[in-house]
């Protein structure tokens, strides 16, 4: 059922997203006093239609987006087209769709952010790693330590240690530590205060001291343990158990305690900045893992402000271009995940759906609006991009247009391209679909 629902949720953020799109174009062309013949939501045949002054608004049967009809769109002798307003006019008028699909993001992901959500909180954060030459590592930090106040306030999740770490411009600041030696039975804890001055990250865009943080480490491994066959190491950070989150010793027993003896579970575990998987069989006796985990962990449900979430929604799009930075490494690795169509984008909401629940439909809205804009400001035509291309050329050419055999080889070297290219996208999509392939691999 969740399959379907997150299809349909999919399905209609995806009309609404290509129909804003058109509806941004129909009002800006009318606004530049360009003749809209018809707007027209889905594609022929027509089902009904209703006209008002020169346009006709038409609902058509197939329902895969919109569309906006003027008078010869690229001929300029034609009175009131969109080819006979000056360049700049009709960079405008391309533009709109684009924009209006950046606004939708923004709508989108503010109202994701506005959701409730469940956060992991405890009585401090676990130092998973620290970095070489980093603050952190000056000041002495070790992996396993609890960070459990900075500059006398409490931390209770993640986000406070960045949001103190920022706070003053980076000033010095004090944190105090738990720090347990020995093991087992013999195990004692160790509270020390330490200053240490952060620094700025400029791939980060903020300051940092230059530690990974977690909510508990593997502390050792049994010998011939399930746990070592499994290949789990002492340093490890258990992060979740057959599909499970887990951040405490109850919530790994919650885990285990469904499967029997025999039966193998995928471990998924945080080893050296990496997530990796690993397949635990169970037998009779215990696992084998003894593991160190932040006190007091627990899930807290939490609803920000209204002007928080549009920070939010509005930060977020401002961190795309850094966002596409960061994810041209996993492109290369897997062109696959990076060229991704109607089916792709289909197939990764409802794994995000299964994953993480159905709220997850409005911020893969929120990121797909964003990739519609983009890939339409690509300045090929047929594209938004395109047109805006050439509207900039004659723009700078004084007005001076472009000779119709130019504009009409342009369109048609790049919709050759684009045909290809959806063409392959597609293949990759189903290929995905067929080889059993996943998003969230």
């Amino acid at each position: 059922m969740s399959v379907a629902i997150a299809l349909v949720g999919f399905i209609v953020a995806l009309f609404v997203m290509m129909s804003s799109h058109e509806l941004g174009h129909m009002v800006a062309a009318k606004r530049a006093g360009v003749v809209v013949e018809e707007f027209g939501i889905g594609f022929p045949p027509r089902l009904f239609a209703v006209k008002r002054g020169q346009t006709s608004y038409s609902v058509n049967l197939i329902p895969l987006g919109a569309f906006v009809r003027t008078p010869g769109e690229n001929d300029p002798t034609v009175p009131g087209s969109l080819a006979s307003k000056g360049p700049w006019t009709r960079m405008a008028v391309y533009a709109a769709g684009p924009l209006v699909n950046i606004l939708l993001a923004f709508v989108a992901l503010s109202a994701f952010f506005m959701l409730p959500t469940e956060v992991i909180r405890g009585d401090g954060v676990m130092v998973f790693s620290v970095s070489e030459d980093s603050p952190a590592e000056e000041a002495g930090i070790e992996s396993g330590d609890i960070i459990q106040s900075i500059d006398g306030q409490q931390i209770r999740e993640w986000q406070d240690v960045q949001d103190l770490v920022n706070q003053d411009g980076g000033k010095a600041k004090a944190l105090i530590l738990v720090r347990s030696e020995g093991s087992g039975e013999s195990t004692s804890e160790q509270q020390l205060q330490i200053t240490l001055e952060p620094k700025y990250d400029s791939d980060l865009g903020r300051y940092a001291i230059g530690v990974l943080l977690c909510w508990g480490i593997v502390t050792g491994v049994a010998d011939g343990s399930p746990a070592e066959a499994a290949g789990i190491e002492s340093g490890d950070t258990i992060l979740g158990i057959d599909g499970e989150a887990v951040y405490s010793d109850e919530t790994v027993l919650n885990a285990l305690d469904s499967a029997v003896a025999g039966q193998t579970v995928e471990v998924v575990l945080l080893r050296g900045g990496e997530v990796v998987s690993a397949s635990l069989q169970l037998g009779s006796e215990d696992v084998g893992v003894h593991s160190s985990w932040v006190t007091d962990t627990r899930i807290e449900k939490e609803r920000v402000a209204f002007w928080q979430a549009l920070y939010r929604g509005g930060d977020y799009i401002v961190h795309v271009p850094y966002l596409i930075k960061e994810s041209i490494p996993i492109i290369r690795e897997d062109p696959s995940k990076g060229l991704v169509g109607v089916v792709g984008a289909g197939q990764l909401t409802v794994e995000a759906v299964k994953s993480s629940g159905f709220s997850n439909v409005l911020l893969l809205a929120g990121i797909i609006s964003i990739g519609l804009a983009l890939f339409n400001f690509i300045p090929i035509p047929p594209l938004d991009g395109g047109g805006m291309l050439i509207g900039l050329i004659e723009g700078l050419r004084g007005g001076k247009r472009l000779s119709p055999k130019t504009v009409r080889l342009a369109y048609m070297a790049g919709t050759a391209l684009m045909i290809a290219l959806f063409v392959l996208i597609m293949y990759n999509d189903i290929a995905r679909l067929i080889s059993g392939g996943s998003f969230l691999e």
